[in-house]
């Protein structure tokens, strides 16, 4: 078992045992996301760089983790592949050659 796959038996085991699938709708899911997301930004708004709480930090970012976990199993999307995938598409996007040291966008490059 993969340790992505093994999280997310990990955190539906959690979720089952408190019989919480009924308010992790796909819907409810992306919202969790954004708003922990918002959280981790939280903890760096403000604050000149490298001071952000690194146990906050760590902890939000489970947090953000465990609902994607939710949200991937929910579509049934292999997370390993779907990033795989994400990062060929990338990978032609931005060519090294014409990427490497730039902050622009695929499209002005």
């Amino acid at each position: 078992m993969s340790e992505i796959a093994d999280l997310q038996k990990r955190i539906l085991a959690f979720r089952d045992a408190r019989n919480w699938a009924q308010f992790h709708t796909p819907k409810d899911l992306a919202m969790c996301i954004s708003v922990e997301a918002a959280e981790l930004l939280e903890l760096f708004l403000w604050k000149p760089p490298g001071e952000a709480p690194i146990e906050r930090v760590r902890e939000e970012l489970a947090d953000v983790l465990g609902a994607v976990l939710l949200l991937a199993k929910e579509f049934n999307i292999d997370l390993h592949q779907a990033m795989v995938d994400k990062l060929a598409q990338n990978e032609a996007k931005y060519p090294v050659e014409k990427s490497s040291g730039s902050n622009k966008k695929y499209s002005e490059l």
